[in-house]
């Protein structure tokens, strides 16, 4: 019987029909976010996935996109920023926008990009439960 574990969790294949990498808490990966409706973050960006690996039954993931940084976000509770390094992949300064997570299907990740560190996994959940006024 083979073992699972956080770490091979997501390079595993779904039970689906095509064979899709499952996202592991933490990652950082390519996504297809079209069709949207509204001021929605739109067209293929980078996300970071916020959900526990344990939770659900469904191909699903919550996600928190990735933007790129803008001075103006300073103040914003909902805005983590991330600097670009080796582990996390990403091309310049950007934000984790907590105010747009959202639940999506295993079927929307494109590519792995990197991992967060694990400070800025614990920033992107104290401004989610920020957010959403938890005590």
């Amino acid at each position: 019987m083979k073992m699972t574990t956080p770490e091979t969790l997501g390079r595993q294949e779904t039970s689906l029909s095509t064979k899709i990498n499952i996202p592991v808490r933490g990652e950082i990966w390519e996504l297809k976010l079209d069709p949207t409706v509204g001021a929605e973050i739109r067209k293929n960006r980078p996300v970071l996935v916020i959900s526990s690996d344990a939770a659900g039954k469904l191909p699903i993931k919550l996600v928190a996109p990735i933007t790129e940084w803008k001075q103006a976000f300073a103040g914003n509770i909902w805005h983590v920023k991330i600097e670009p390094d080796a582990q996390n992949n990403l091309g310049k300064a950007s934000a984790v926008d907590v105010l747009q997570v959202r639940d999506v299907d295993y079927q929307r990740f494109v590519e792995l990009i990197g991992k967060a560190s694990p400070q800025t996994l614990e920033e992107v959940v104290t401004a989610l439960a920020a957010v959403v006024e938890y005590q």
